[in-house]
């Protein structure tokens, strides 16, 4: 069974998805995939400085993603030419991260996503699971942990699924707003109503 785990920016999903893997459970990152992507040497990267231009580039060949943000979160269009070229990349490089997880013994996987709904990865799972928190902390949090400004942080939460159409889509939420204490507790209840949906006892 996969699980596929998603939240705006700064919702705390690599929080959740680390509290899952302390239960035994192995999860693939989007956003590590869409890193690896655009590493030097990889097609896409080749094509992000063919439409992009030589200013997304770093002087030793990598991508600078502070330069691309300021572009594709200024402007619609933009935003979706880069979608259009890494989004099919990802979801292929995905489909295989999972299908090796899958050929292990874990009783779920995780695939943790930004974009679940908006890249259609929603299709490669089984349930979804939404990190639920106000936008005001994730304006704040964006702001602090990307060293931008909050008209910055409030252009990139404004460019992702509105909060309450993600939560519309939702198998099973988390509320990440209520501290540690709570999210172990939604962690451990969700743990074992998916062991029991596939028929394992639950974690030690």
């Amino acid at each position: 069974m996969i699980i596929g785990m998603t939240g705006g920016i700064a919702s705390g999903k690599s929080t959740v998805a680390r509290a899952f893997a302390a239960l035994g459970i192995p999860w693939v990152d989007a956003d590590d995939v869409a890193r690896e992507i655009v590493e030097p040497g990889e097609p896409a990267l080749a094509e992000i400085a063919a439409h992009f231009g030589a200013a997304v580039i770093t002087a030793d060949g990598r991508l600078d993603r502070r330069a691309l943000r300021e572009i594709v979160f200024a402007d619609e269009a933009q935003r979706r030419r880069l979608e259009a070229i890494t989004h099919p990349r990802v979801r292929e490089r995905l489909t295989a991260h999972l299908a090796r997880l899958e050929a292990q013994s874990a009783p779920y996987v995780l695939l943790v996503s930004p974009l679940l709904f908006e890249s259609g990865q929603a299709a490669l799972v089984d349930r979804c699971l939404v990190i639920d928190v106000p936008e005001s902390v994730q304006i704040a949090r964006t702001a602090a942990r990307d060293d931008v400004d909050e008209a910055q942080a409030r252009a990139i939460v404004a460019a992702q699924m509105p909060r309450q159409a993600r939560l519309a889509r939702a198998d099973d939420v988390i509320d990440n707003a209520a501290g540690e204490d709570a999210l172990a507790r939604q962690v451990a209840e969700l743990d074992r109503r998916y062991r029991a949906a596939a028929d394992l006892p639950p974690a030690p």
